[in-house]
């Protein structure tokens, strides 16, 4: 029977080493007997680019081609910091690039992925920031900088958003339920599953009149990695230690 795997929000950087070791293990111990890996974002804390080759990004970046080369599928949606991997790093990986949202079609079911950023619709500031990141000419600017000090910008990034995001109120910065709804009925799925808000829990609700479900995915800590694991039409919360 084919099993899905789920995980998102592992922040990855020189900064973890124990979260790094952590998904280094995960991938071995855990992800080889999986039928798929869905990495839905944040895989890394700050993303600058493919040429980017500072530790531990080679080990992880041939962890991940072990895992593909013996057979499990990796798929990848970028999240909020990580937008910037492209295909050099597709590439080496092994893994196959995800849009946001995606459908996972399963015989009983239409599976939701989403990052979980766009979700956050409330957020305004955040959403004009993002849709400024995400232009093409915007990127190919920023990628044409040097590498220091595109490694300088988004360590820049990194602190600004943390104390903008200190400022807002908590609602301000989680899902807006209408926005879900509306990702669930354009995409005509039951189910949505995402990450990024750091806020893991399962969400039911009616949707048109029929149960609807939203399964957020957590953050990984140095000793603590949380997924979902999918397995014919049962999917539970599962973690790795």
């Amino acid at each position: 029977m084919q099993v899905h795997l789920f995980i998102s929000d592992l922040h990855l950087s020189s900064q973890r080493p124990a979260t790094t070791a952590l998904f280094l293990r995960f991938l071995r111990e855990r992800a080889v007997p999986a039928t798929a890996l869905y990495i839905l974002g944040d895989l890394f804390d700050a993303w600058v680019g493919d040429d980017d080759e500072r530790p531990p990004i080679p080990e992880i970046v041939t962890a991940m081609k072990a895992l593909s080369d013996v057979g499990t599928t990796l798929y990848f949606m970028p999240g909020n910091r990580d937008f910037l991997i492209g295909e050099r790093f597709i590439r080496a990986s092994g893994c196959r690039p995800l849009p946001d949202p995606y459908i996972l079609a399963q015989p009983d079911k239409r599976i939701l992925l989403m990052h979980g950023d766009l979700l956050c619709s409330d957020d305004r500031d955040y959403q004009a920031w993002r849709q400024r990141l995400r232009n093409p000419a915007f990127i190919e600017q920023l990628l044409a900088r040097p590498i220091a000090e595109r490694i300088a910008i988004a360590a820049d990034y990194r602190k600004r958003s943390g104390e903008a995001t200190s400022l807002k109120p908590a609602d301000i910065i989680d899902v807006n339920q209408q926005t879900v709804e509306h990702y669930l009925r354009e995409q005509n799925a039951r189910l949505l599953i995402h990450g990024h808000t750091h806020r893991p829990a399962d969400h039911r609700f009616t949707l048109d009149g029929a149960p609807a479900d939203r399964m957020v995915l957590p953050e990984w800590h140095e000793r603590i990695g949380g997924y979902l694991s999918l397995c014919g039409d049962s999917i539970n919360r599962q973690v790795f230690i």
